[in-house]
């Protein structure tokens, strides 16, 4: 009986709705994550020796169903690129402090010091989603070490940084709300 009144309580999930699509599942939001990766290539084609990667990333993680997941989303993925990197940065630092060459072994308590000091500032700073994006930004930082780490954690913010504000935009002005009036209106043509 009370799993009964929970289903009643629990709202419908909304079901997809394909925008007029020949294509079997392809709908708005697939439409508008293609874009925005499309648009952050793009815009990486005129900064020299830059990798639109990891905007085009943020682009495709930034994209939710509407406007309140997109930026639950992209907030998740900015956030714990920051937060990730600033970690990473610093825990790399420690290392270079202690073995200036480099230790596999000292790595490991630090990957662990440093999840557990991201998932306590993600959750403090109301963001958990960020734990993810903030743990393989860390990992990388100390796991695939780039020349210059500095460099690479803002290079990978800044990047991110584009991504998920293009996402942002495509989802605002390409919203569910304002597609449905254009398409109401053009059937009634």
């Amino acid at each position: 009986m009370e799993s009964m009144e929970k289903e009643e309580q629990t709202p419908q999930k909304q079901r997809h709705r394909p925008v007029r699509a020949p294509i079997p599942g392809l709908g708005l939001r697939s439409i508008k994550t293609a874009l925005a990766a499309a648009l952050a290539a793009l815009i990486y084609i005129f900064i020299p020796d830059h990798n639109p990667t990891f905007a085009c990333i943020g682009a495709i993680v930034g994209m939710g169903t509407d406007m309140e997941t997109s930026r639950k989303s992209a907030g998740n993925r900015f956030f714990g690129t920051i937060i990730g990197g600033m970690i990473g940065i610093g825990l790399y630092w420690i290392e270079f402090l202690i073995f200036p060459e480099g230790n596999d072994w000292i790595r490991l308590p630090l990957v662990f010091i440093g999840i557990i000091v991201l998932v306590a500032v993600s959750v403090l700073c109301h963001w958990p989603g960020g734990v993810q994006a903030g743990g393989v930004v860390l990992c990388v930082i100390l796991f695939d070490t780039p020349a210059r780490h500095l460099d690479y954690a803002v290079w990978r913010a800044v990047d991110t940084g584009v991504g998920v504000f293009l996402a942002l935009v495509i989802n605002s002005l390409l919203s569910r709300e304002r597609l449905d009036k254009w398409f109401s209106r053009r059937d009634v043509m």
